[in-house]
């Protein structure tokens, strides 16, 4: 009878077994499983670093830096020094958050947005304003482009840190010699003693950086700030610029 009773028990907890696996839900498989917009990454860290914003036809440009650290309203931003010169508007700028609908905010002091921008693919932002017309904001990586010389022909004034100029020299789209790489240069009248001094009399682009030569031999190199102003190399305490013109 023990015997009887024992393989009585264990025929009814195998039955009762199968019934409670076949009545368990089966797992959702994962494309059916309910994920929240942020569930793919950390949006905050997909922004951090250093960005480049410009407007619809690319020919003003600044740099922002966003980063990590916590600030009033949001986080912290560097916003480069000439940008106030090229989006008068980003003087205000004091912060960045990202909202519940995944736009990107760069706020003033007081939490409002001065630019609101919109993610259009990855790492590319898109926005407007009245007053500033469409801006366009992409990773510092992706806008770089090695500028050609057709890009930087004109007239370009050279200055300093200040601002103020101090000569104004043409960089032209014709050989500076027969036989020649270099580029034609022409200094107009009145320059600072220092460039009177060095006296550039052609230019050429190298590796992305653009070096003004002197006759004798003496070259200086300046690279990129933005798409209208660069600065000579090395960097020092009282730097000199060239600036479109």
């Amino acid at each position: 009878m023990v015997i009887a009773a024992a393989i009585a028990a264990s025929l009814c907890g195998g039955v009762a077994s199968a019934q409670d696996a076949q009545n368990a839900s089966p797992p959702s498989p994962p494309d059916a499983q309910q994920q929240t917009p942020q569930s793919s990454g950390n949006p905050v860290a997909a922004v951090v670093g250093s960005w480049e914003l410009s407007n619809a036809d690319h020919d003003k440009t600044c740099r922002l830096n966003f980063r990590a650290d916590a600030a009033a309203n949001g986080h912290k931003i560097d916003v480069d020094k000439n940008c106030p010169n090229v989006f008068p508007s980003t003087k205000d700028i004091a912060a960045w958050a990202i909202d519940n609908y995944g736009s990107l905010r760069l706020l003033n002091a007081q939490g409002d947005a001065v630019i609101e921008l919109t993610e259009v693919e990855s790492g590319m932002y898109d926005g407007f304003t009245p007053e500033e017309g469409r801006y366009i904001l992409q990773a510092a990586a992706a806008a770089a482009a090695v500028r050609t010389a057709d890009d930087m022909v004109g007239d370009w004034a050279v200055a300093r840190s200040t601002g103020k100029p101090i000569c104004t020299l043409t960089l032209a789209n014709t050989a500076a010699a027969a036989g020649s790489d270099n580029l034609a240069l022409k200094i107009k009248p009145g320059c600072d003693a220092q460039i009177a001094r060095f006296a550039p009399t052609s230019w050429r682009m190298d590796n992305g950086e653009l070096v003004l030569q002197a006759a004798r031999g003496q070259s200086w190199r300046f690279e990129e700030n933005d798409a209208n102003t660069w600065q000579r190399l090395p960097e020092s305490s009282d730097p000199i610029l060239l600036v479109r013109q």
